[in-house]
């Protein structure tokens, strides 16, 4: 027997759910939790997945995150101050270790920021001074070349780059001289050596303070090239360039093996107390090098 139109209209609406319904009243204390998003299929999960995966990749490409980037990355590159500091002159030093030629070093000179400094390398570059000359010292930070050992030390000239390392510091900023890879300077302090004493001396009935220094001061003829940063070098050496080419050769100096630092040893401070030669001998011997870095050949390049 065949159903009435209002019957079939009854059971269509409850069969689709499109029947008008009384709104469910507010919860305004107790609101209802987010529902769970839907369940995806497999292939669209994957989909979803590849999406997010590739997601930094394509921001990684896109050129304007791409220049930013490079800009931070050569900001944090860049070695403060060094790169400022005008290039008046070029030297270049051909170095060999264990008696096969490693590489050349190229140097700028800052001739304008420290005019004594660069003139002395300049000298000694030109010259025999860093011919056939030894790298002696490889530490963290930075390795030192001997310079010239009979070279006469004269006050005047020293106190005069002392005061070029304090004028360059100033125009740095406090830390801020040795603060990066490449920087090459001359030694005029010796850093191992303990500050000035006051010593009362007689002189013509007169009794007169001066200031004690122990040990032999520098000559101004030793140089370091930093290997990192090493502020421990600001109140030691007057910069007086940088490194334009050859780091690389410079890393392969940092890297040959060197005597062990023993100063960390109790029996050496004790007998470094006590004034003990042999703490003495020892301790000269301290990160040189087992194998002979030499300066080869040395010049200036127009």
């Amino acid at each position: 027997m065949p159903l009435p139109a209002s019957a079939k209209q009854t059971m269509s609406q409850r069969i689709l759910n499109t029947a008008k319904q009384t709104p469910a009243p507010t919860q305004r204390h107790h609101p209802s939790p987010p529902q769970p998003p839907p369940k995806l299929g497999r292939r669209a999960a994957a989909a979803a997945a590849i999406a997010i995966a590739a997601a930094p990749a394509l921001l990684s490409v896109s050129p304007a995150s791409s220049k930013a980037q490079e800009a931070e990355a050569a900001a944090e590159a860049a070695p403060p101050c060094l790169a400022e500091l005008p290039v008046t002159a070029k030297a270049f030093l051909d170095v060999s270790i264990g008696g096969e030629p490693a590489g050349r070093i190229t140097v700028g000179l800052f001739g304008d920021a420290a005019p004594a400094g660069a003139s002395r390398f300049l000298s000694l570059v030109t010259g025999v001074g860093y011919r056939r000359k030894e790298f002696v010292k490889i530490v963290p930070g930075y390795v030192q070349h001997s310079g010239v050992v009979s070279y006469p030390a004269i006050p005047a000239v020293t106190d005069r780059l002392a005061a070029e390392a304090e004028a360059v510091r100033a125009r740095c900023g406090a830390a801020a001289v040795h603060a990066a890879a490449g920087a090459v300077s001359i030694v005029v302090r010796d850093p191992s050596l303990p500050p000035p004493k006051p010593k009362l001396v007689a002189r013509g009935g007169k009794l007169e303070v001066e200031e004690e220094q122990a040990g032999v001061v520098p000559n101004g003829t030793e140089f370091v090239v930093t290997t990192e940063a090493a502020p421990e070098l600001d109140a030691s050496a007057v910069l007086v360039g940088r490194v334009l080419d050859g780091m690389d050769v410079v890393a392969k100096i940092a890297a040959v093996p060197t005597v062990r630092d023993n100063t960390g040893s109790p029996y050496f401070r004790v007998a470094k107390l006590i004034g003990d030669k042999r703490a003495v001998v020892a301790e000269r011997g301290f990160n040189r090098p087992y194998t002979k870095i030499l300066v080869t050949n040395c010049g200036v390049l127009s």
